[in-house]
């Protein structure tokens, strides 16, 4: 089994995290408003397909 040794996690925690690319800013708001809008299409879309199927629901069944 090997041995723990913090020391040496941490130097290789400091050496993955340098390899990391961070996105810029501008990559960050594009990235967060087509995550907004994708989410608002979504939510739109569910909307409308409740609301047929509620339709469908209500003519099948007599009820509303």
């Amino acid at each position: 089994m090997a041995k723990l040794d913090p020391a040496q996690y941490v130097r290789d925690v400091r050496t993955e995290v340098a390899k990391v690319t961070w996105p810029t800013r501008k990559e960050t708001l594009i990235t967060t408003g087509l995550v907004l809008a994708m989410s608002a299409l979504a939510a739109v879309f569910f909307l409308i397909v409740d609301q047929l199927i509620a339709l469908a629901m209500r003519g099948v069944f007599g009820l509303g």
